[in-house]
């Protein structure tokens, strides 16, 4: 990291000095780095700095080395810069994020500094092992999430929000030897697409996009490389998908639905909203699997041997199929 970049740190917190603690982690395809950095002279001891450096190309990891797929990521940080820097202020402790303390660009070069989520209470990372305090953690904050941003207009943000959008993945379609779901496609988004209830989604709400504090009754959520306009059912059944096995998925279906929606009425009265919670709740239910099918859809044109392709999402994607073609 060069010189300019170490001063906007600086100047970003009011530190005196700073110092490279770790990586955390490197970007998809090399796209850049996230690193934390303790600081000296400043009242927090450290910040978190997402250093994106836009290459010529990438090198996917599922050989998707395509200009389409370049574009697609470059517009992702874009999209990013633009959450944190009009968006990001508006989520409370209900739908905690990472405060952002500076964003600049120079060149092809991304520089954004967060505060240390570590060290503000949200220390804990889980992988795929959770409990029923750890999911509702999480559907509070997706709830409370999608309540804030209930009718915004994606302004600077993706369209429509989510990395698997149809419409941003037309390789992976023209790859899918699935041809029933690959046909029906159009009509799956469209029906996403045409709620009256849209509002604005994470986009890759997974489980490893959410901090968690120690106790893991509660979580803030990272990564909006791909938050955009949408259904908030896209984000629930992505995040439930993401840690929960083909069994618990279809077993505890109607719980993790029932849980979601207390949370999103709840959200929704403190808000004062005049949307009638009735009205959303039942529109929502009717495109869960439409969402689940939609997601379903990209991996099977993305990843055809992905493990979270399982009879369960068979079973949802055909029944999906079958009542759109009634």
């Amino acid at each position: 990291m060069d010189q300019h970049f170490q001063d906007i740190i600086l100047q970003s917190t009011g530190a005196e000095s700073l110092y490279e603690i770790e990586v955390i982690q490197s970007l998809w395809s090399g796209y850049g780095e996230i690193v934390r950095f303790g600081l000296e002279g400043y009242e927090l001891e450290s910040v978190v700095v997402k250093h994106v450096n836009l290459p010529e190309g990438g090198s996917h990891p599922r050989g998707w080395n395509t200009d389409l797929s370049h574009q697609r990521k470059l517009k992702s940080y874009k999209v990013e810069t633009e959450w944190y820097k009009s968006f990001n202020a508006k989520c409370n402790d209900d739908c905690k994020t990472p405060q952002c303390y500076a964003l600049e660009t120079k060149g092809s070069e991304v520089l954004m500094v967060f505060e240390d989520l570590d060290s503000t209470g949200f220390a804990k990372r889980l992988s795929t092992s959770v409990n029923w305090d750890n999911i509702n953690a999480c559907l509070h904050w997706l709830a409370n999430f999608h309540a804030t941003f209930m009718g915004e207009k994606p302004e600077g943000l993706w369209e429509t929000g989510t990395y698997w959008h149809l419409e941003t993945r037309p390789e992976e379609l023209e790859a899918m030897d699935d041809l029933p779901l690959k046909n029906a496609a159009s009509a799956i988004d469209k029906k996403l697409s045409e709620s009256p209830y849209q509002t604005l989604v994470h986009g890759d709400a997974k489980l490893a996009n959410f901090c968690f504090s120690n106790d893991g009754k509660s979580v803030a959520a990272v990564d909006f490389q791909y938050v955009g306009g949408g259904c908030g059912m896209k984000d629930l059944a992505y995040f439930i998908g993401s840690c929960m096995s083909e069994n618990d998925c279809e077993k505890y279906e109607d719980k993790l639905l029932e849980m979601y929606f207390t949370h999103l009425r709840e959200a929704l009265q403190k808000k004062n909203t005049t949307i009638d919670a009735d009205s959303l709740e039942a529109d929502w239910r009717n495109l869960y699997h439409i969402a689940w099918a939609d997601f379903h859809r990209f991996l099977k044109g993305w990843h055809p041997g992905h493990w979270k392709i399982n009879s369960y999402s068979e079973r949802v994607s055909r029944e999906v199929i079958e009542k759109l073609a009634e």
